[in-house]
């Protein structure tokens, strides 16, 4: 499953390709959604149009030159200060991206669709991350830019962290029942299961669902509240998408607390589990966003009755 499609990705890949031409002497290859890419200069000035990887690469302490107009994590703003704005996460401002003249772009996503437009400018990879196996490509995202930034260091223990986070949501979920996984868009309702864009929650963390046998689409199951009743869940884990993008719509609490859904086990025992919206509709993949995520899924389950 692909979260966002990835349009003319090739010239993007073509592009990257070219920065491989010169016999390199300290070339790295990494893995890129559109296959391995050898860089052969570390580069200085970075464009990057991905919260993921602009999470990810804050992580390990490279600046980042330029940034979309919006960051929509809180923990992004000193990288928000620092950089300058070259567009939107879906339309790069080329003429600001120009301006930048940026060693390298960065595109991913939501921004992946312009990858061979910011590839005009400069050399553009495409690090999108498809949700598909997410913790494990997080892992691969902080390793790859470990190496391409020459932070291996930095990425050691970000690498350690994630697995410390991963075990200690695994080891808080077991045995403690099944779950549904609920995505609120104001007064809309959809679910999630294994083979969604959040199936990663139950395959990657072992954690049952309450139903096995939903869309594999990225915008999962339009559900009725009668459905959420009838699936009867141990657990529902909430993502509030209103709040991701900060639309103002009314939130998750408010959308869900009706009769039909109080009458579940997990309403009725307070096993409802808020994740944080933005850094998992938005930042999934990011190396603090993921841990937060993680870190609530760890909790919540710890802390329920």
């Amino acid at each position: 499953m692909t979260l966002f499609p990835r349009a003319s990705t090739m010239l993007a890949f073509a592009c990257a390709a070219a920065l491989l031409a010169c016999a390199p002497a300290r070339a790295v290859t990494i893995d890129t959604a559109t296959g391995p890419a050898e860089i052969d200069t570390r580069p200085d000035t970075v464009a990057v149009y991905d919260i993921a990887a602009i999470d990810t690469i804050h992580a390990l302490g490279v600046p980042i030159a330029g940034v979309p107009d919006k960051l929509y994590l809180p923990q992004l703003g000193d990288v928000a200060g620092g950089a300058v704005v070259v567009g939107t996460l879906f339309e790069p401002d080329l003429e600001a991206l120009n301006a930048l003249a940026p060693d390298l772009v960065i595109v991913g996503g939501r921004s992946s669709r312009q990858a061979g437009e910011t590839a005009r400018v400069a050399p553009t990879i495409d690090m999108t991350i498809d949700g598909t196996h997410l913790l494990a490509e997080a892992r691969a995202r902080i390793e790859a830019y470990g190496a391409l930034f020459g932070r291996e260091d930095a990425a050691a223990p970000l690498l350690a962290t994630l697995d410390a986070d991963i075990a200690a949501a695994r080891d808080a979920a077991d045995g403690r029942g099944t779950a549904l996984v609920v995505m609120t868009n104001g007064p809309k309702i959809s679910v999630y299961g294994p083979g969604s864009r959040f199936g990663w929650i139950h395959n990657e963390l072992a954690i049952p669902a309450a139903v096995d046998d939903l869309d594999a689409g990225i915008h999962g199951d339009a559900v009725s509240f009668e459905f959420i009743a009838e699936a009867d869940p141990d657990w529902l884990i909430v993502i509030d998408r209103a709040a991701a993008i900060g639309s103002g719509e009314q939130n998750a609490t408010q959308t869900l607390d009706n009769a039909l859904v109080a009458g579940t086990t997990a309403w009725t025992k307070g096993q409802v589990i808020h994740l944080p919206a933005a850094d998992l509709y938005i930042g999934a993949g990011g190396a603090s966003a993921t841990a937060r995520v993680l870190e609530a899924i760890a909790e919540g389950f710890a802390t329920a009755q």
